[in-house]
């Protein structure tokens, strides 16, 4: 386990739900992922980020799905693409990664707490 936090330092990190508009095959990726853009609503709009999550889900079925993701760090560049959110999940039993996603529709930019 890691160490405690302060709330405050919990407060720092921005997760904020989102729907997935698109989703692409990216075979620049060192290991199997997809380019997602997320809605994350007003005034953040549209951000891209690299998921590896091939296992579980195809392109397809991903588009109108809403996931949670950080929206405050830093962007990572991935090849050619540039990751400005981090799209959260869990690990299954055999460490391909599930989403996070509220069970019910909420408005898109809305803040985890």
């Amino acid at each position: 386990m890691a160490d405690t936090i302060g709330i405050d330092a919990f407060e720092q990190v921005e997760i904020r739900v989102g729907t997935i508009v698109d989703a692409r095959p990216f075979p620049e990726a060192r290991k199997p992922a997809y380019q997602l853009w997320v809605d994350f609503g007003a005034p953040l709009g549209v951000k891209q980020s690299s998921a590896q999550i091939t296992v579980h889900y195809a392109c397809d079925r991903l588009i109108g799905r809403q996931v949670l993701g950080v929206v405050n760090l830093p962007p990572r560049r991935i090849g050619s693409f540039l990751s400005e959110v981090l799209v959260l999940g869990l690990p299954d039993e055999n460490g391909a990664v599930v989403l996070i996603r509220p069970d019910l529709k909420v408005p898109d930019g809305g803040r985890m707490f």
